[in-house]
């Protein structure tokens, strides 16, 4: 007995409209991620302990819990990077936040704000700025280490440059000095 022969099935053939409904659904569900995307991961921490009546915290602030200085009109400011470390030398550590407005298009500009926590009630506040959002600059790389912050800044040649694709790169670095943040190029630094 010889097999029979399998008659073409029209689903095992692919034809461009199969591609572009896979494309089309691929689409979507990037789209999709970019607007659905996880909160920033937070470690519980234990109360700290308590030295006669005025509260002691060891944790580095939280960036979630304080109100940045920005106009975000009908979206909200939301906290894009963050480091902690001690700036000042106090041996508390504070937190640096990149924050911006939650644009749904476009690429809107980071600030750069240090936190430290209230003396009195170990609430997070926010003490400097670093990188006002008003210079229309967003945040590369960043870090707290040794003391200083450090970022590499990329902002814009002119307003003929779209807003998505900056053409200009510098690094800068924040260190305590004299009760205030000084501003500096660290050694090595690079324009585009």
């Amino acid at each position: 007995m010889q097999p029979s022969a399998v008659p073409e099935l029209a689903h095992t053939h692919t034809r461009p409209i199969h591609w572009l409904a896979t494309a089309t659904a691929l689409a979507g569900v990037v789209a999709l991620s970019s607007v659905l995307q996880p909160g920033a991961a937070t470690a519980a921490q234990p109360d700290a302990p308590r030295t006669g009546s005025t509260p002691v915290h060891a944790g580095p602030p939280d960036p979630a819990a304080v109100a940045y200085p920005l106009e975000c009109g009908p979206v909200k400011a939301v906290v894009r990077k963050k480091a902690s470390g001690d700036l000042d030398g106090d041996g508390r550590p504070e937190t640096v936040a990149v924050v911006h407005c939650d644009s749904p298009m476009g690429t809107p500009p980071d600030g750069v704000y240090v936190l430290t926590r209230d003396a009195e009630s170990g609430r997070p506040r926010l003490v400097a700025t670093l990188l006002d959002p008003e210079d229309g600059t967003t945040v590369g790389d960043f870090a707290v280490r040794g003391g200083a912050v450090t970022a590499t800044l990329l902002g814009y040649s002119s307003a003929d440059v779209p807003r998505c694709c900056p053409d200009e790169k510098s690094d800068a670095k924040w260190r305590w000095r004299d009760g205030t943040f000084v501003r500096s190029t660290p050694a090595g630094a690079r324009s585009v």
